[in-house]
């Protein structure tokens, strides 16, 4: 049995760990990146890496879920604010693209979409953990907006699936171009999220709490 201060140890020396990687597999690539630099790097010693790991592969899935989470939790931060739909998709919009356009999220992505291409397994797992549940946190949103007489136009799993697909495409472009198709400004960001709340019907439409 692990005791507490074992414990409070070992996740020290995995979080050490895991920076260590994200930050070697960033700058150096995955391919180019050994156990070893990763350990010289964070201090510790090999036998520790796969006691918490198992091999590089689970560094990497460590690494790549750490940092690539799901933005879930975002979108119920914002839905707690009280702000109107529109309102409240602006800032679900912004916080999304902060965090699914950050330099290191988007090197991360490229290595998922390497790994993706040997195994399948891997690309499956990071998009439930990724996309999925920030999906249906969208159309949970929605659905509830919906029960509150919310006026919208289509149903809530494909305005969730519309509205993320905003982002995602944004990643994938700036994944695959390294930057060459272009940073999408505050501005462009705002007409855009204004165009889904105008289809959508959200535009204009009151607070749940005092919708008719």
């Amino acid at each position: 049995m692990i005791d507490e201060f074992e414990f409070c140890r070992l996740d020290r020396r995995r979080q050490a760990i895991v920076e260590a990687a994200r930050t070697l597999f960033i700058e150096q690539g995955y391919e180019r990146t050994t156990l070893g630099h990763i350990v010289e790097h964070a201090g510790g010693s090999m036998a520790t890496v796969y006691k918490l790991f198992g091999n590089k592969d689970g560094l990497l899935e460590a690494v790549v879920f750490e940092k690539a989470a799901s933005g879930e939790a975002l979108i119920r931060e914002a839905a707690a604010c009280g702000l109107d739909p529109e309102g409240t998709l602006h800032r679900i919009a912004d916080a999304l693209h902060d965090k699914f356009l950050d330099p290191d999220g988007v090197a991360l992505v490229r290595i998922v979409i390497a790994r993706s291409i040997d195994d399948t397994d891997f690309a499956r797992r990071f998009f439930e953990r990724t996309a999925t549940r920030t999906r249906d946190a969208l159309e949970e949103l929605f659905v509830y907006w919906r029960a509150k007489g919310v006026p919208m136009t289509g149903d809530p799993e494909t305005l969730a699936e519309i509205f993320l697909g905003l982002f995602v495409s944004d990643l994938q472009t700036e994944a695959i171009s390294h930057g060459a198709g272009g940073q999408l400004s505050p501005d462009r960001l705002r007409e855009r999220t204004d165009f889904f709340c105008r289809g959508a019907g959200f535009a204009g439409a009151a607070h749940p709490a005092r919708a008719q």
